[in-house]
Parts: structure tokens; C-alpha cells; sequence
């Protein structure tokens, strides 16, 4: 059994009054009114009460029933029948939550598939407007489609706000593991955003293109307001995303510099150990026939040798940033 958030009636830019379920389709046929109904996860026996009220299609009450994947606008007639998406972030994960809006001559009808954030902001907003919401459903259906719109953007600033965490840190130390998969995780997410927030543009622009009864051509720049904000949207996840590749790319970077320096390091010694050790490994042939071995100062002569050479090699590693 669903819950019935709101139900209300209103004319000339003013809330009439409360009313249930059953009254909508009277309320709603009357001249200069129209009803506003917003549900929670309603049942199939709901949605066939509303159907039968106000004569909502029923492919339109079949698609309400289901689960969609993307957003969309179907027509039906003279009524209307959207399919949209609120994200919501908690302890690092998204979830979308449906919403579907049926919209005609006389009604707005919203049907919220989950706890999302609530649409009696929207409501409040609207009453708070009498003058725009006298335009009546066309009015209520902008303001919807710009809540929606408006609630993924502390989502972009949440996931903003961690990138540039991650950005200070790889560029401070080093690039481990659970920062790769923390950058990847939320690529993922900013490429699940886009997928829920793309279909919006083409609504946008489908209800400016629409003739309704219930729509007045006056209210086409609010829907273009709308298709602006969205695209906004879709231009804030791409940046978002190359930051977020760029990341990762500067982490790798990064690191492989480090590698390469602490390889020239190990090079470095390695020349300057190898000297002593071929020294080393020449006298320790045991040829008979070697005149230094019997020579008074052979030893010392060999041993400043090898200092020489060692700290000749590593005058030059130094120099040339090796060292």
C-alpha cells in the first residue's frame, strides 16, 4: 500500500483546499482548477483509481508499474507521462530514485518510487508563487523537472569536493591502491550521473516543441531553463571525469618518476661499486707474473686508485643529478 504525500486542489494561483484520492477527477473538471497528487510507491489498485478518474492511459499506468533504466516523455493523446531520476549519495554510494509524473488538463500527478529527497520543497515553492503558479499544471510540471534537475548538483560538489582530496594526496605522496580504486569508483559514479541525466536534454526539448492544452507557450523558456540547467549538468560530469582520468594519469606519472630516480640511484652505486670490484677481481687472479704484487707500495697505490676513481664517479653522478 502506497502513501498519499499530498493531495491538493488549487485555482488562480491559490491552494483551494485538501482533498483524497477519490475527489481528484471532480475537482479537476472543474473550469480554472486543477489537482496536484503526489504519492509514494503506489500499488497497482492506486494507480487503476487514478486511472479511472482521470483517464490515464494504460500503457502509461504499465510503464508506472515497471522500472525503467533512463529517463524519458511519452505522449499519450493530450496527457503526458515522464519517467525521471533523483540521485541520492550516502557513505560513498549513488542510488537513483524513480519518479514518475503524469500530467494533463486538470492534474499533476507524481508517483515517487523510493525515499528520495521530498517534493513538498517543490510544493512549497510553488504556493510561495501565486502569480506563476496561476499558470497551473504546465508551471508545477517546470518546477518538478527542475528539482530533479537541482538535486544532482550537491551530488557533483560531494564527488568535486573528494577529487580534489585525491588530487592534493597523489600530488603529496604516493599513489596506492586503495586511491586507484577510489578514483575508479567514482568515474564509475560520474558516468552513472550522465547516463540518468542525458535523457533530460531531449525531455527539455520535447516540451518546448509540444502543443497541450494544459501547456501555454509562454511557459517554453521555463522548459528551455530546464534543457540549460541539464546541459550545464552534463558539462560539470564530463570536467569532472577528465579530472578524474587526469588524476590517476598524474598519480602514474608520478610514480614512475619516482621509480626512475631511485633506478638511476642503483645504476649510480652500481658504477661506482663496480670499479673497486674490478680492481679487486684483477688481483685476485693469482697469476705468478703480476710485478705489483712484490712492490713496496703497491697496496696504497691501488687502494688511492680506487678512491680516486670511486669519488671521481661520484663527483659525476652528482653533477648530472644521479645522485
Amino acid at each position: 500500500m502506497g502513501r498519499v504525500v499530498a493531495a491538493a486542489v488549487y485555482s488562480a494561483g491559490k491552494k483551494v483546499s485538501n482533498i483524497t484520492l477519490d475527489e481528484g477527477a471532480e475537482w479537476a473538471a472543474k473550469p480554472g482548477h486543477f489537482v496536484w497528487i503526489g504519492l509514494e510507491q503506489p500499488d497497482a489498485q492506486e494507480l487503476a483509481n487514478l486511472q479511472r478518474q482521470f483517464h490515464l492511459h494504460e500503457l502509461a499506468i504499465e510503464d508506472a508499474l515497471e522500472k525503467h533504466s533512463r529517463p524519458k516523455l511519452e505522449t499519450f493523446g493530450d496527457a503526458l507521462f515522464i519517467v525521471t531520476y533523483s540521485p541520492i549519495r550516502e557513505n560513498g554510494k549513488i542510488e537513483f530514485i524513480e519518479t514518475h509524473i503524469f500530467a494533463g488538463k486538470g492534474y499533476i500527478i507524481t508517483s515517487r518510487n523510493g525515499h528520495s529527497k521530498s517534493y513538498g520543497l517543490v510544493r512549497a515553492r510553488c504556493e510561495a508563487r501565486p502569480l506563476l503558479l496561476e499558470h497551473g499544471e504546465d508551471f508545477v510540471l517546470y518546477a518538478l523537472l527542475d528539482f530533479v534537475t537541482e538535486c544532482y548538483q550537491p551530488v557533483t560538489e560531494t564527488i568535486h569536493a573528494e577529487l580534489d582530496e585525491l588530487e592534493a594526496r597523489v600530488l603529496g605522496g604516493v599513489l596506492d591502491e586503495s586511491d586507484i580504486m577510489c578514483i575508479h569508483g567514482l568515474r564509475r559514479d560520474l558516468l552513472r550521473l550522465r547516463r540518468y541525466v542525458a535523457p533530460m536534454v531531449e525531455i527539455g526539448e520535447e516540451l518546448q516543441k509540444l502543443s497541450f492544452p494544459f501547456i501555454d507557450k509562454n511557459m517554453r523558456p521555463y522548459f528551455r531553463d530546464v534543457e540549460i540547467h541539464v546541459t550545464r549538468q552534463m558539462e560539470d560530469l564530463a570536467n569532472l571525469r577528465d579530472i578524474a582520468s587526469q588524476t590517476i594519469e598524474i598519480g602514474l606519472l608520478l610514480e614512475s618518476s619516482r621509480q626512475s630516480i631511485v633506478q638511476r640511484k642503483f645504476a649510480a652505486w652500481a658504477a661506482i661499486l663496480a670499479l673497486p670490484t674490478a680492481i679487486a677481481g684483477i688481483y685476485g687472479m693469482n697469476f705468478q707474473n703480476m710485478p705489483e704484487l712484490t712492490w713496496q707500495y703497491g697496496y696504497y697505490t691501488v687502494i688511492g686508485g680506487i678512491v680516486l676513481g670511486c669519488s671521481a664517479l661520484y663527483m659525476s653522478f652528482k653533477r648530472s643529478g644521479w645522485l
